[in-house]
């Protein structure tokens, strides 16, 4: 059994499986995963999926230190580049919150975001999809906090998401096989 959304196409039921809910840590990889899920907002994950590698070779890896040295020309190439979504705020997003993450020590974003996992023992194990929130009070003050600091495009929904997929949470169904394969390395 898998998550019925996991059984929707190949490519989701690999992100599925190998994938979304297990802990990622590193800078560097949830800048990447933050700015996804920026640029998913109002289409299909399967779209995003589908041009990560486009994404990853358009933004230097997600590279942080990469990223915040893009200027004006780089813009102009991502917004005619056919490999990402070409989504000017959704880029300028992406290049700004680069240049206010480089000025993060080392670890500090890892920090920021795994401090916003909420104890797994007191969250209810989701039965069905109707179970899996969209929003929680964990998200929207990790969102909050997000902005503070300046960063931009991040809003409660899209902090839930990175949330889901970087193992914050496990909101794989009771009855799937991936439920508990999380690890449970952040939730308190």
């Amino acid at each position: 059994m898998r998550c019925p959304w996991g059984l929707a196409t190949e490519d989701y039921t690999a992100y599925h499986d190998t994938e979304w809910g297990r802990p990622v840590h590193g800078d560097d990889a949830l800048y990447e995963r933050l700015c996804l899920e920026a640029f998913q907002s109002g289409l299909s994950w399967l779209t995003i999926l589908r041009r990560r590698e486009g994404f990853r070779t358009a933004f230097a890896g997600f590279r942080i230190a990469e990223v915040a040295k893009f200027g004006d020309d780089d813009a102009a190439r991502l917004l005619a580049d056919p490999g990402i979504i070409r989504n000017r705020a959704k880029i300028a997003a992406t290049l700004a919150n680069a240049k206010v993450l480089a000025d993060w020590s080392e670890g500090e974003l890892d920090r920021l975001i795994w401090s916003h996992a909420p104890e797994r023992a007191a969250r209810p194990v989701p039965r069905t999809l109707a179970d899996v929130p969209a929003v929680t009070p964990e998200s929207t003050a990790l969102a909050k906090d997000l902005k503070k600091r300046g960063i931009r495009f991040v809003g409660p929904t899209t902090a839930y998401a990175l949330m889901q997929a970087c193992g914050l949470v496990d909101d794989h169904l009771a009855d799937c096989v991936a439920r508990g394969g999380a690890g449970g390395d952040g939730g308190k």
